[in-house]
């Protein structure tokens, strides 16, 4: 009888192991909506300053950087990107909903602080969402900087302030740019969201290294196009709703998205054969 490889024995394997992808249907995005909605509700308040925190960070950026076009793009675009890093303790409270485990203020002090750096050389660390971060980060300037480029080489005038983006892109009758430069952001948010969907949630809960997650993430979506197309319109809906409240709205919309991500990684994962990262255990 065939029996599955053993973690130690897949890291030995010259081929990196993907866990299998689960059958969903078409709207199970919905379902996954709901379940952070619940989980939202069932710790609303630890929940509700993850938003509050985004909330004010969304505030203070504009109120510093209104009258600074690129570095407020820069900012909100490094945001979206960064969002499955910023979401990572939303992880971990579902997680431990779902285990039936304390969720506390100190569980989200052991998200983010309990390292051993003794381990951080190892690709399966807990340190793999860090460099992870980081590479989401680094997508982040590139598209800042593309965006940029393309902007000052093809805009009828110079952009300094939003003002000016809107009136020479935005609202240009004569030129094709806003769209142009629509296009370009999706064709560079599309590889992005395909590494970042899943990856987040599994190097959260299980032993993997960064490549494994990565392409566990983009199996996932190769997989369920149309499924995770879907996901990533409500993602970038309510972000977008979020944000042009005011950022009000990123209060609920931060934590609710969170929430539904992990349970999103749930179902669309079976991680049965990937050894657990326990709980508040960093160096695993």
């Amino acid at each position: 009888m065939f029996e599955p490889p053993t973690p130690s024995k897949r890291q030995d394997s010259s081929t990196v192991f993907l866990p299998p992808v689960l059958p969903i249907v078409f709207d199970q995005p919905l379902q996954w909506l709901a379940l952070g909605f619940k989980d939202f509700a069932r710790s609303p308040w630890l929940s509700t300053l993850h938003g509050l925190l985004i909330s004010l960070w969304g505030f203070i950026i504009t109120w510093v950087a209104h009258d600074q076009f690129w570095l407020l793009a820069g900012c909100l675009s490094g945001f979206l990107v960064i969002a499955p890093v910023l979401a990572t303790s939303l992880y971990a409270m579902s997680r431990a909903m779902e285990r039936g485990e304390v969720v506390d203020f100190q569980l989200l002090v052991n998200t983010w602080t309990q390292w051993h750096l003794r381990l951080r050389h190892q690709p399966d660390s807990y340190w793999s969402l860090i460099r992870f971060g980081l590479l989401l980060a680094l997508a982040a300037v590139g598209w800042v900087i593309t965006s940029a480029a393309l902007i000052t080489l093809l805009a009828p005038a110079p952009i300094h302030t939003p003002m000016d983006f809107v009136h020479h892109v935005v609202l240009s009758p004569n030129h094709f740019l806003f769209e142009f430069w629509l296009g370009l952001g999706g064709l560079m948010a599309a590889p992005v969201f395909a590494s970042s969907v899943i990856s987040m949630p599994l190097l959260l809960d299980r032993q993997v290294s960064v490549l494994q997650a990565v392409l566990t993430s983009w199996k996932t979506v190769l997989t369920h196009p149309l499924q995770m197309a879907f996901w990533a319109l409500l993602i970038m809906g309510f972000c977008l709703l979020g944000i042009f409240s005011l950022f009000l709205g990123l209060i609920l919309v931060i934590p609710m998205l969170g929430h539904a991500s992990w349970h999103a990684y749930r179902q669309l994962i079976d991680v049965s054969s990937l050894e657990e990262r326990m709980s508040g255990q960093g160096g695993h």
